[in-house]
């Protein structure tokens, strides 16, 4: 670790500048002021500071709803986009989001108006690539890989320049929207939407949806592993990664169980039992809330609704909840080393 002794020295030796010095000290104050502010087994996840960045959000929405009407007046076609018209509005916009967006996330550093500018730069920059495809005379699955290859391709930028967190969520579903258009393209996935939210929908679409799951789960555990200690935003990257990541997998192992038999229902219940190991491990309450939902169906399925059981399952959950930091120190510490242990969020004695 690196002291402030160090930092003299290198100044004197001319390494970095006074300045710089001191920048890296205010760096490692804000973090260690940020890993003692976080009490043991929380997860931290913020939406707004203040009721003041609602105000900001209301004012912003009412004020993008207003520029899209303006720019239907000026030519532009939002719901199907195409001409150059729409292409200079939707570039015209983006440079104006971007602008917006220097202000409340990199100056402001505001939370909730910096994922509202996100929504409303990725709706821009579907409407922007769906223009550009049909310019080019592009149209139906290929307008749509189009679509989501701009929309993942600008999404990309923009993460990079504002590193808003929210933008993996929409980087991920956009991924899987172009996938989709490619696969569907080659025949391998059907072509109606639809059919994307079909839990029971097996084949190439079940194998689509589980890939996609477990591709997004292992980079969400990147970002994590990188802070360890949920101070950056890189922690909260990961947070929004593993909120895409769980539904597409319990859904599909789900959709493949449920309705087959008392067996497999036992089956499914062990899943959801082995995520929620998964999630104390990974300290990622985050990435058990979507197994919640089918550990009730089943608490129905398999002992007809009892009453009796589902204040168990409650008591269970709430728990869980309040001693997640213990249950959590105990698990860590009956578990034998393993890659990447180290890197997992800090943990105590089960005591």
């Amino acid at each position: 670790m690196i002291e402030d002794k160090d930092l003299r020295v290198a100044v004197q030796r001319g390494l970095i500048t006074e300045s710089q010095a001191a920048g890296l000290t205010a760096i490692a104050d804000a973090r260690r002021n940020a890993r003692e502010g976080v009490e043991p087994g929380e997860e931290p996840f913020v939406l707004f500071k203040g009721f003041n960045e609602i105000f900001v959000v209301i004012g912003l929405v009412i004020l993008f709803s207003g520029w899209i009407g303006v720019s239907a007046a000026f030519g532009a076609e939002i719901l199907n986009p195409g001409g150059l018209d729409t292409i200079l509005i939707a570039a015209v916009t983006l440079a104006g989001l971007g602008f917006v967006q220097r202000y409340f996330t990199i100056k402001r550093r505001m939370i909730a108006p910096s994922m509202a500018l996100a929504i409303m730069t990725a709706f821009t920059a579907a409407v922007l690539g769906w223009a550009l495809a049909n310019e080019l005379g592009l149209s139906g699955l290929v307008a749509h890989a189009a679509g989501a290859s701009t929309l993942v391709a600008w999404m990309l930028y923009h993460y990079r320049v504002f590193k808003v967190p929210f933008d993996a969520a929409i980087i991920a579903g956009a991924v899987f929207w172009a996938a989709w258009s490619v696969l569907a393209l080659a025949g391998l996935l059907p072509e109606t939407g639809s059919m994307l939210f079909r839990a029971t929908q097996g084949g190439p679409m079940a194998i689509a949806s589980i890939v996609f799951g477990l591709i997004c789960f292992a980079t969400a555990m990147r970002f994590d592993m990188s802070d360890p200690h949920r101070v950056s935003t890189r922690s909260t990257t990961g947070f929004w990664l593993h909120v895409v990541a769980a539904p597409p997998i319990v859904n599909t192992i789900a959709g493949q169980l449920i309705g087959q038999g008392q067996a497999a229902e036992l089956l499914l219940l062990a899943v959801l039992v082995l995520l929620a190991v998964v999630a104390i491990v990974i300290d990622r309450r985050s990435f058990l809330i979507s197994g919640a939902g089918f550990a009730v169906w089943l608490m129905f399925s398999l002992f007809d609704g009892s009453p009796m059981v589902i204040l168990l399952l409650g008591f269970g959950l709430v728990g869980l909840g309040s001693q997640w930091d213990r249950l959590r120190g105990g698990l860590m510490n009956a578990l034998p080393d393993f890659p990447g242990k180290d890197r997992l969020p800090p943990y105590g004695s089960p005591a």
